[in-house]
């Protein structure tokens, strides 16, 4: 990001700094390995942003993309990825899902170490004020698009573990937590009905109900402010399936016990916990 206060340089003007070609230097912004911004159709780099560069390649052998695929999944992916979205550049968000993948991370680690980390930060900071709501939008719709691009690669052969029937309260409008955590699940051989964002409780309800061997429902609350309707929401998914294990998470619900209060039966901090506890249950464990 161009810091306040500092000139901005050109992609060309850093380029010389690093002592590279212009498309070298292009291609680490693409890969997300430099931050820079777009402003009038022309690359934008803070000379701190070169400087902190210089001296990572300086640590060791090589250039410093070089160095951040030796990393492999040490590397700051997550970072590079959220400067890329920010920057609207779905292009080179891509680029450093393949870049990530390249260096040795497998498709569950892009979804739960470089996109739900990426997405997170990017909330928070429209929560408070830093960005507005349009790039926070701009962004989650990438993201979507990279789950898009993503999601046919968990889709495994074979007898299915059960079903999961995943949705957001009415009101929540966060549906690509569930996108993600659905790609896990078929991933790790359930199969998953998404319901999306912003569902009444008696359609998520009657959803439920109809399900062939479900085995469990999650609920996905992303912001305060739809706890109550989720409550109502698992209140109808109570009556609707009776004995069948509810589940609820997101950022809103802070933990099990919190979780307990919305009168669901558990909790899970992230995606990964989701299909550990389901493979716990399979094999007959408890919430």
């Amino acid at each position: 990001m161009v810091d306040a206060g500092e000139s901005p340089l050109t992609l060309q003007e850093a380029a010389d700094r690093l002592g590279v070609h212009y498309m070298t230097a292009y291609r680490y912004v693409r890969l997300g390995v430099l931050a820079a911004e777009k402003s009038g159709g022309t690359w934008r780099v803070a000379p701190g942003v070169v400087e902190a560069f210089v001296q990572a390649r300086q640590a060791g052998p090589g250039d410093a993309a070089a160095a951040g695929r030796r990393g492999g999944r040490r590397a700051p992916w997550a970072e590079r990825l959220e400067h890329r979205l920010l920057a609207g550049d779905a292009r080179g968000a891509w680029g450093v899902i393949e870049a990530a993948q390249a260096a040795g991370a497998d498709l569950d680690e892009v979804y739960l170490d470089l996109v739900a980390p990426a997405m997170v930060s990017i909330g928070r900071r429209w929560e408070s004020g830093e960005l507005d709501v349009a790039v926070e939008h701009r962004a989650s719709v990438i993201a979507g698009r990279l789950v898009g691009r993503l999601g046919h690669r968990f889709l495994r052969r074979g007898r299915n573990r059960g079903t999961v029937v995943l949705g957001a309260p009415a009101g929540e409008r966060h549906s690509l937590p569930l996108a993600l955590l659905a790609d896990l699940l078929r991933g790790a051989g359930w199969d998953v009905s998404d319901l999306g964002s912003d569902v009444p409780a008696s359609s998520f309800a009657l959803a439920a109900a109809r399900a062939q061997q479900l085995t469990i429902v999650g609920v996905s609350i992303s912001t305060r402010e739809c706890t109550r309707s989720a409550e109502a929401t698992i209140d109808a998914l109570r009556g609707a399936v009776d004995g069948v294990p509810i589940l609820a998470g997101g950022c809103a619900v802070r933990d099990r016990d919190h979780a307990r209060e919305l009168g669901a039966d558990g909790w899970a901090c992230d995606g990964r916990a989701v299909v550990v506890l389901l493979v716990d249950l399979a094999m007959g464990g408890r919430l």
